[in-house]
């Protein structure tokens, strides 16, 4: 009875999509249609677990229907700023509300266009499939990495995120050498090799204006301070992040604690969206408190700034604690 009531349901939504889809017009409040689709997403999502392992590793992250999980996590919500996932000028209204972002959405607009111009748009790891087990390694920066021995165990995974000025040589037994995704904005900006995707965190528009400058006119050479006119890195391989999903976690993740999430955190739950099965390594304070990091010491005093750390860090301990992650404290 409960296959057959799944069944009647799954038909229902699909009949009522195709209807919307057909006679959706340009006067329908964008924003009824947003909210339909990501509510009938979500709910062929949890059909779908129902019945259906998402995944081929021993514990997929999505493969739960534990409530307090499915309150914060958007399954339907794609990270990635393509052209079929341009920001809405509702959503464009919250990001301009972060530091150094006052301007118009037509501004905006423009610097965005710019980037599809100049990037090509690829396979961008949303492409889950039972028959899949994607494994993703979240390296933090923190000094707690320092002696772990994590590096083999680290490069071991599918995909490999790192985050702004992360160090490699000299540290490779502690956190790898391998990287897949690095995270990164244009203060925080550092080369790359041809085979590691820069991914851009953007906070602001002129974030979006300093990426096509830097591979194309290099004239962009500060921001709200002097940062690196070009960097090197493969064109072909450039993400970014969708502005709204800074949003979606300082709203549902972190309940509008801090001003704005970390590079990090975002990191984290970017790799629930992406990844099959997330491994965390190297974040949090030391033993003392401090914020440091494994190639680099800040002193004795240095917190998280506009993020809300103790929230962050919180909030990956539950993670852990209901298996939709593995967290390796480091030492």
């Amino acid at each position: 009875m409960a296959s057959r009531t799944r069944r009647y349901t799954i038909l229902f939504m699909s009949g009522i999509m195709c209807i919307l889809v057909l006679y959706q017009t340009d006067t329908m409040d964008k924003r009824l249609w947003t909210s339909f689709t990501e509510s009938s997403s979500q709910l062929w999502y949890s059909l779908r677990l129902e019945g259906l392992r998402p995944c081929t590793c021993n514990r997929c992250a999505m493969h739960d229907d534990d409530p307090w999980f499915t309150k914060r996590f958007k399954a339907s919500l794609n990270p990635f700023l393509t052209q079929d996932n341009a920001l809405s000028e509702h959503d464009y209204r919250w990001w301009k509300t972060l530091p150094f972002g006052n301007k118009p959405f037509l501004s905006y607009r423009v610097a965005e266009l710019k980037v599809f111009e100049i990037f090509p748009e690829q396979e961008s790891f949303m492409d889950s499939s039972p028959d899949r087990c994607r494994t993703c390694a979240v390296v933090g920066n923190s000094v707690n990495l320092l002696g772990s021995h994590y590096g083999p165990l680290i490069d071991f995974h599918d995909v490999i995120m790192r985050f702004n000025t992360a160090r490699i040589v000299g540290y490779e037994g502690d956190v790898g050498n391998k990287t897949t995704l690095h995270i990164m904005y244009p203060e925080s900006s550092v080369d790359l090799d041809d085979q590691t995707h820069l991914m851009l965190f953007p906070f602001k528009i002129r974030d979006l204006e300093w990426l096509v400058s830097a591979f194309t006119t290099k004239s962009v050479k500060s921001t709200y301070k002097q940062v690196k006119s070009t960097v090197k890195a493969n064109q072909g391989l450039v993400k970014v992040l969708h502005p709204g999903f800074i949003q979606y976690v300082h709203e549902n993740w972190l309940e509008k604690k801090g001003k704005y999430p970390s590079t990090g955190f975002m990191g984290v739950v970017l790799a629930m969206h992406i990844c099959d099965e997330v491994n965390v390594f190297g974040f949090g304070a030391d033993k003392d408190g401090n914020w440091n990091h494994y190639w680099e010491s800040f002193g004795s005093h240095f917190g998280t700034g506009q993020h809300g750390g103790g929230q962050e860090y919180k909030l990956i301990l539950q993670l852990a604690e209901r298996q939709k992650l593995n967290f390796y404290k480091g030492f």
